[in-house]
């Protein structure tokens, strides 16, 4: 799948009143626009993902799958402050000519869907059928259906919520606080708190899944054993493993990214937020989820109007919304097929009795 790009060259002004001199999105699509443009599906990635939903959503998105190329539009775009293409703080400052590094602004999720929406209208789709996101990702799906309530017609978020709870920014604070003891992370060099940032990979595995998770995939291989267990193996494993395509100065801007959501700030309360929403709205929560309790995402579900709310059992917590795509499927499935028959019976109401010739 080749990445494209959309370069905005005027300046792009951020929610905290800084402005960044032009950025770059890249992205992909995948399958054919419609003439009329009514099969567009936008795919929102969450913290460490990238513009190819189908190498990291590969059970969802594909030939065959929920998603189907043959069928729909799908658009995926690397997110701004992200290493995978579009600007972070490893991109060349046009007003320097070096990095950005540690210099690179705050952003929110909402400069994210500000940057998407300006790719949205460069690539002239009005109207999005279905705009789907887990985690970070359906933080900016909110966002967007929230911003612009005639844009989507669909909007599915899993395993996400309306504001970062002090827990999720704890867990991300914590992180930080290992990348920051990298002595490392002063310098201004691409590979600046490395170490750090496996430790701060460590620590969010345990977020990202949960107790049973670990009993089930790292149990100990005998009663005598005394060191070499799978699941300290495992924690360095995944640290080694994200140090390979990702950097600590991009960890910690979209950590902060996700600390600073909040969809009510200046549209005067979370719940007036949410109840802007104008888009049909499927909200799933993962029953084992630490992260992303499913408390939150029956909020959102009880306040977002007339939305419908539905939870995965999984094994494996807060990533199940990656893992789970089977059920997942077939709720948005079984969703979907309730959602087009409310919309034929709207269009061509059954007949009463008494109305019958």
């Amino acid at each position: 799948m080749d990445l494209q790009y959309f370069d905005y060259k005027y300046s792009f002004p951020l929610e905290s009143g800084a402005s960044l001199p032009g950025f770059r999105l890249a992205y992909t699509t995948r399958g054919t626009l419609q003439r009329d443009r009514s099969n567009v599906v936008w795919i929102c990635h969450a913290l460490t993902g990238n513009a190819d939903a189908g190498d990291w959503w590969g059970g969802m998105i594909g030939a065959g799958k929920y998603f189907d190329p043959d069928r729909d539009f799908i658009v995926c775009a690397n997110v701004l402050g992200s290493c995978y293409g579009s600007t972070g703080p490893l991109s060349a400052n046009p007003e320097t000519g070096q990095p950005y590094y540690h210099d690179f602004p705050a952003i929110t999720v909402r400069d994210m869907v500000g940057a998407l929406d300006l790719l949205r209208q460069e690539l002239g789709i009005d109207k999005i059928h279905t705009c789907v996101g887990g985690s970070l990702g359906g933080e900016q799906a909110l966002e967007w259906a929230i911003a612009q309530p005639g844009l989507i017609d669909n909007l599915i978020v899993v395993a996400t919520s309306a504001v970062a709870s002090p827990w999720c920014i704890a867990f991300n604070e914590a992180q930080r606080m290992a990348i920051d003891a990298d002595p490392t992370w002063r310098e201004r060099r691409a590979d600046a708190g490395v170490a750090g940032m496996k430790a701060a990979r460590a620590m969010a595995m345990i977020s990202y899944r949960n107790y049973d998770t670990y009993s089930f995939t790292q149990a100990l291989d005998n009663n005598e054993q005394m060191d070499g267990y799978k699941a300290a193996g495992y924690q360095r494993y995944q640290g080694d493993k994200l140090a390979e395509r990702f950097n600590a100065f991009t960890y910690w801007t979209l950590s902060k990214v996700m600390d600073s959501h909040n969809v009510g700030r200046n549209r005067g309360s979370i719940l007036n937020a949410l109840g802007q929403i104008r888009a049909r709205t499927l909200v799933v929560g993962i029953r084992s989820d630490l992260l992303f309790p499913v408390s939150e995402q029956q909020f959102l579900a009880r306040h977002i109007p007339d939305a419908t709310y539905e939870e995965i059992d999984s094994l494996y917590g807060h990533d199940g919304f990656l893992i789970e795509f089977r059920p997942l499927a077939g709720i948005i499935r079984k969703w979907m097929a309730s959602v087009s028959a409310a919309d034929a019976s709207a269009v061509s109401p059954r007949p009463l009795e008494a109305d019958k010739p």
